[in-house]
């Protein structure tokens, strides 16, 4: 039994760390979206988004700049630093992959310019552009920044584009609010990650909200966005079925409650990008039998 336990164990820690399951995650906003609307996921569309998201996420963890920092004592960057050989080459894979469903989509070809500032930002979060009192320093490290490019990229990603994969406007409300409502649902989520970050951000000297406001206004903030994104309901929602779609929203405000910098990775890797695929399955279950398969 502890043999399993330790099998079952590595097997988690390695879909958590190599950010399969956040790469799962960013399917499953973007399939919501097309739930939403009641339209089958292009499959293709959908492996394009894994594959980028795994790619863009591992890149940030196999950077040669970020092996020069302190390795810190978490679980997760231990086990990032231990594999690093094998984060390269899925990097790779990943990319790959991307590239070539990118490439052979006639859909996705006319998005090149859209997709192309969404891809800058990604890249520029964490690449270096500058060195500074001795440290390579990104967009990330911007003051107050980084949040906001979170929740701006993911809900682009989740909701722009497949809005103009539909040939839809995206100034429509049928757009405009859904982008909203996901903007401000992976913002309060975002503040979750800047409360885990905040010694090593202090040390660096990033700029955040929990080290320029405090912990506890930051989760407050977090909160306010959260109450936002309920607010706003999606036009096209299933009547009668809003209890179903607050709780992913309910169970977001109880991960940024209990939020602390010392909470272990599983919390974070775990828990808190758990919540969209928790998001995703809500959708799914009010709209079940309408468009859920790929097409």
């Amino acid at each position: 039994m502890p043999a399993l336990f330790r099998l079952l164990r590595r097997c988690l820690d390695a879909m958590l760390y190599s950010s399969v399951w956040l790469s799962g995650a960013a399917l499953g906003l973007m399939w919501a979206t097309f739930l939403f609307w009641r339209v089958h996921i292009p499959l293709r569309l959908g492996g394009l988004i894994f594959a980028a998201t795994l790619f863009l996420y591992n890149l940030d963890s196999v950077l040669p700049y970020k092996h020069g920092q302190l390795p810190g004592l978490s679980g997760r960057k231990q086990w990032i630093r231990g594999h690093r050989r094998q984060l390269v080459v899925l990097t790779l894979l990943a990319g790959t992959a991307a590239a070539a469903l990118f490439l052979t989509d006639t859909h996705l070809l006319p998005l090149t310019p859209f997709l192309l500032h969404l891809g800058l930002i990604s890249g520029l979060y964490s690449l270096p552009l500058l060195k500074r009192h001795g440290r390579w320093r990104a967009l990330r490290d911007l003051p107050l920044l980084k949040v906001f490019l979170i929740a701006y990229v993911w809900a682009g990603v989740t909701v722009w584009i497949p809005a103009l994969y539909l040939g839809r406007e995206l100034t429509t409300p049928v757009v405009g609010i859904l982008f909203l409502r996901r903007f401000l649902f992976i913002l309060a989520l975002a503040f979750v990650f800047d409360i885990r970050d905040y010694s090593k951000d202090k040390a660096t000297g990033t700029r955040t909200f929990p080290g320029l406001f405090g912990v506890m206004a930051t989760k407050l903030l977090a909160l306010a966005a959260l109450a936002g994104a309920a607010w706003l309901v999606p036009p096209g929602a299933p009547a009668g079925q809003e209890g179903a779609l607050l709780v992913p929203l309910l169970a977001a405000g109880a991960v940024i409650g209990f939020a602390e910098e010392k909470r272990p990775d599983y919390y974070f890797a775990l828990l808190t990008d758990g919540v969209m695929v928790l998001l995703f399955l809500a959708v799914w279950w009010v709209t079940r039998g309408q468009a859920v398969g790929f097409s």
